[in-house]
């Protein structure tokens, strides 16, 4: 609570800015009870099948860093961060979206959805010939497994000539992988022929991905 002094002793003003914050960011993205329910049961809820309506942009955003926040603050409830992740959309013109059966609202998006963290490289018992699969960790616990449902691409950055790897985690939304883990995927780089001419690319699952 916010108090001031008067000449009584101290007089309430209600809710300080962050408790109303906080307050709003909870009430206003209707129908989380029962996602939260979905969430315990481990099911993703099917957001590309909901059409609810459009209701305005109110500061939600994720940072280039990776950091979820709430007109301009950083929402530190891992555990809201990873439900506001499961109800996240990105449509067909590009901009995302927070959606549940009853209303949609904007995220702003810097670079990525989300960070790729952590990676491992795992060879199947019943290795049928599709080799060795990259296993990314995101910065929500998503586990990807790259491959033909789960894409790499890598983007070439003008300004440094750098190149900045994503993998496909779902519908249209993808993670950067990071800086760390990039050395990791770097050891993985191989030389190979395409359309006659000698790339680097890295392997997983049997698919091939050139870097640009």
């Amino acid at each position: 609570m916010t108090e001031i002094p008067d000449k009584t002793g101290t007089r309430s003003l209600g809710p300080t800015v962050d408790q109303l914050n906080a307050s709003v960011a909870e009430t206003r993205i209707q129908g989380l009870d029962a996602l939260l329910a979905a969430a315990k049961g481990d099911r993703m809820p099917p957001v590309d099948q909901w059409n609810p309506p459009y209701c305005g942009d109110i500061g939600m955003a994720i940072r280039a860093d990776g950091v979820w926040t709430y007109q301009g603050s950083p929402i530190g409830r891992l555990a809201m961060v990873k439900l506001f992740a499961r109800i996240l959309r990105k449509d067909a013109d590009g901009r995302t979206f927070l959606v549940t059966p009853v209303e949609k609202v904007d995220v702003a998006v810097a670079d990525a959805h989300f960070l790729a963290v952590e990676m491992q490289v795992d060879t199947p018992a019943d290795d049928a010939g599709a080799g060795p699969v990259i296993v990314l960790r995101t910065n929500v616990d998503d586990l990807v497994r790259v491959g033909a449902e789960h894409p790499l691409r890598f983007v070439r950055e003008a300004a440094t000539d750098g190149v900045k790897p994503y993998v496909l985690v779902r519908g249209r939304l993808e993670a950067l992988v990071t800086r760390a883990v990039m050395y990791d995927l770097v050891a993985l780089v191989e030389p190979v022929m395409i359309d006659g001419h000698e790339v680097l690319a890295v392997r997983s699952a049997g698919e091939l991905y050139p870097i640009a």
